[in-house]
């Protein structure tokens, strides 16, 4: 695939041999974006994972200091207390088996972020084949299967993001935008990271984390020092 002239023109300015330190790499995130856009800013680690082992295998979430700068819709499928209590959270969508049915019936996704109640699982769990795929079933090690709806609700507008591992051992997420502060980037990408290298499994020896780079969206890669992250 031919990438554009802007992008040769950006990935001239990426030394694909060094290492950066996090404050060099998010100064030219910036620099090296070139949507018409505020591009989003995403972090990629390379871990020493063997995924096919089940205690290998990452999965979470975690709120970032200072959000991901996309408000995300929230759907919450609860009842009784749980139900008006997300409501008064911020929920944009709450009830319970009448939603289930309308994603069924009517194919409908106008939400990023979908939380459950436990009570409600099993009716979910007939649609978890439609759910499963976009990344939207609920699950309690990512908060999203909970009694707290208020916090749960609270937490995905604050800015929280999911991770999870995939089969070659990467994690990913969204930290930003092109548009925020250096600072607010930096301590984002330091919240996640870290969170990240305390996840390691015991089980795991010798190097953890393999590689880190960040990106624009449709920039180039740009590599980080491990290192860089001890301070």
């Amino acid at each position: 695939m031919k990438k554009g002239k802007r992008y040769e023109e950006a990935l001239k300015k990426v030394d694909k041999q060094k290492l950066y330190t996090k404050e060099e790499a998010v100064k030219l995130v910036k620099e090296t974006s070139y949507a018409n856009f505020d591009a989003s800013v995403e972090v990629a680690m390379n871990l020493n994972l063997d995924t096919k082992k089940a205690d290998q295998q990452l999965r979470g979430a975690v709120v970032l200091p200072n959000g991901t700068g996309k408000t995300k819709k929230v759907l919450v499928l609860a009842k009784g207390e749980a139900a008006k209590a997300a409501k008064e959270a911020g929920a944009d969508y709450v009830g319970d088996t009448d939603m289930i049915e309308k994603i069924q019936k009517e194919n409908w996704f106008e939400f990023d972020s979908l939380i459950a109640t436990p009570d409600m699982m099993p009716a979910l769990g007939k649609i978890g084949r439609i759910l499963g795929p976009k990344g939207l079933m609920p699950n309690p090690k990512t908060g999203t299967v909970t009694m707290d709806t208020k916090k749960a609700v609270e937490e995905v507008k604050k800015g929280r993001v999911e991770y999870r591992t995939d089969s070659y051992g990467n994690v990913h997420a969204l930290i930003g935008k092109v548009s925020f502060d250096d600072e607010k980037l930096i301590e984002n990408l330091k919240t996640f990271v870290n969170l990240i290298i305390k996840s390691k499994p015991s089980v795991v020896k010798g190097t953890f984390v393999k590689n880190i780079s960040v990106s624009s969206t449709m920039g180039p890669g740009i590599k980080i020092d491990v290192n860089s992250f001890d301070n």
